[in-house]
């Protein structure tokens, strides 16, 4: 019961793309948190979605409510914090887990349209930085909470397209900041950076874009991972969220943590 009695929001705490072979970062943080004793607000912008993720919380007897929301509108995530803090008071945790790529359009450099790349910024970006600037006045009210922001780690090694890589980076340079301009309030903001993970917006949206089957779609990413030769999961995600979530990272702000099987030390 790391996070007993601690309220917590999570952006896209739906199955995101959908699947029955895999579970979602954001779906999987919210049954942790849950588990170790939160209440949580699962926001996303597909209702349904958000409340097979508190059905699967109350059936492990936790609290959650779900909250529709997307990310794009300021207003409707300013809603959903407010909703948060009406019904429990407070805001001890925010976890943004929303993200596109292939879904987005993303492509090179020298192929990405005007409209694409404001789609990823949107979704990717500026929807974090809505929801951290409508949480921490609560937070710093409080002189309490915890911030973590999911980037990748597409930010720092080779990634096709430029959408993502960029807005992953900048995710990364957000979380700093914010880190740094509220440590005196009692606020610690953190980065998670994922590797190849098996998760539907990972796997299976290339799988359903490009016409391949999953399994190979699966097996290429294995192949690429150094520990094991097998991709991480979304509660690999969760874990490492719980534990920066929690009393145990009480002095560790401003951190981006790899949780990549180790590519991100593979030189060559």
């Amino acid at each position: 019961m790391r996070l007993q009695d601690k309220i917590a929001i999570i952006i896209g705490a739906g199955q995101g793309e959908g699947s029955t072979a895999a579970i979602g970062n954001g779906r999987a943080t919210a049954l942790v948190f849950a588990r170790e004793g939160a209440k949580v607000l699962a926001v996303d912008r597909d209702l349904a979605s958000a409340q097979e993720t508190v059905t699967l919380i109350a059936q492990a007897g936790g609290e959650a409510q779900a909250y529709r929301a997307d990310v794009t509108d300021e207003m409707q995530i300013k809603a959903a914090i407010d909703a948060c803090v009406q019904r429990w008071g407070r805001v001890d945790i925010l976890h943004n887990n929303v993200g596109i790529s292939v879904a987005g359009n993303d492509a090179a450099v020298e192929d990405i349209t005007t409209e694409a790349f404001d789609r990823i910024v949107a979704v990717n970006l500026r929807g974090m930085i809505y929801s951290c600037k409508h949480t921490i006045p609560v937070m710093r009210r409080q002189q309490a909470g915890v911030i973590l922001n999911i980037s990748s780690m597409a930010a720092w090694t080779t990634y096709p397209w430029v959408g993502y890589k960029t807005t992953k980076a900048a995710i990364i340079a957000m979380t700093e900041q914010i880190a740094i301009q509220n440590a005196s309030y009692g606020i610690r903001a953190n980065v998670i950076l994922p590797g190849l993970m098996d998760t539907p917006m990972a796997v299976d949206t290339r799988a359903r874009t490009w016409g391949t089957p999953r399994e190979v779609i699966a097996a290429e990413r294995d192949a690429q991972v150094p520990l094991r030769h097998k991709m991480g999961t979304a509660w690999d995600v969760a874990h490492a969220a719980l534990f920066l979530a929690s009393d145990e990272a009480q002095f560790i702000t401003g951190v981006a943590l790899p949780v990549d099987g180790g590519a991100s030390v593979r030189v060559g």
